[in-house]
């Protein structure tokens, strides 16, 4: 049988680039998917699911990423994924959970 195959092109936009946090928070959000993600940038292929894959990348702002996913849920993942990097790494959930102080 085979897999939904699903591929999109991101850009970094967080000028901070793609550090600790925001390597934690894609890590986290690709974990919630069934599909195998990964993460490439040139000729790198990491893991997105590996918060220590990612960090590799060396992804600063600016830099081109290609998400690739095979599985059920590939689409839906990848949709998830560029929405956090389209969002400077602020996750849906946070914003909607957030109460103002």
């Amino acid at each position: 049988m085979d897999l939904p195959v699903e591929e999109r092109t991101v850009v970094v936009t967080n000028p901070q680039g793609l550090h600790a946090r925001p390597a934690e928070l894609f890590a986290r959000l690709a974990l919630k998917f069934d599909s195998d993600i990964e993460v490439i940038r040139e000729s790198l292929r990491v893991d997105a699911k590996s918060i220590l894959h990612v960090l590799t990348l060396g992804a600063v702002q600016g830099t081109e990423l290609v998400l690739h996913a095979r599985g059920a849920d590939a689409k839906q993942a990848l949709e998830a994924l560029a929405r956090l990097v389209g969002n400077d790494f602020v996750a849906d959930e946070k914003l909607s959970q957030e109460s103002p102080s």
